[in-house]
């Protein structure tokens, strides 16, 4: 991968020391999976490389974190709708929440990056270049077997608008299937992405 001299091999490698010692083997290959698919997506589209690697390996930085530290963080958090939020659990809160988190153990403060990570889990009505990257390189990395995910591949590298209608649409008739709780950003952004409301 080449980067820029602002986002140097020794930062990159710093930045993945950090998040490996806070996730497991599992979830830090995962985690490796997603960044070289973002960047792969990032230089397909125009979407910044650095930005894109930093935004993947720290999508996850949350995930394995206990719910009672999300609990502590949303209830002493600046979040709308504390009570509907604590509702929802760690596939919300890991985003949305473990952005905060980044931003405060890594201290990486660019909001695009941030919010890439809060909305990799649910999208969003309006997402960025780098946020559609994130969202859809965490469903499709080399990692990920599902039916469908073949599909999925070929239309994020020809159309990224059509891989977060693709991912979004197949995200929601899963959760309706098993009966979950749908967090109301997955909605807007099927709403947006699938059926074209603006």
């Amino acid at each position: 991968m080449n980067y820029s001299a602002d986002y140097t091999t020794m930062k990159r490698e710093a930045l993945m020391q950090a998040v490996q010692m806070r996730m497991s083997e599992r979830r830090f290959n995962h985690v490796l999976g997603v960044e070289e698919t973002a960047v792969a997506l990032a230089e397909r589209f125009g979407a910044s490389p650095e930005k894109a690697s930093i935004a993947a390996l720290t999508h996850d930085y949350a995930k394995e974190r206990s719910d009672e530290e999300f609990q502590l963080a949303i209830e002493q958090g600046t979040y709308e709708n504390k009570t509907e939020l604590l509702k929802y659990g760690n596939a919300i809160w890991h985003g949305l929440v473990g952005a905060d988190f980044v931003a405060r153990e890594l201290a990486i403060t660019d909001e695009e990056i941030l919010d890439a990570i809060r909305l990799h889990t649910t999208g969003a009505a309006e997402l960025s270049l780098l946020a559609k990257i994130i969202y859809v390189a965490d469903y499709i990395e080399p990692g990920r077997e599902f039916p469908g995910v073949e599909d999925a591949r070929v239309i994020a590298f020809s159309d990224l608008d059509q891989a977060v209608a693709f991912e979004t649409k197949h995200t929601l008739a899963h959760l309706v299937e098993s009966e979950s709780l749908i967090y109301p950003k997955t909605l807007e952004t099927y709403n947006r992405w699938v059926c074209g409301l603006d």
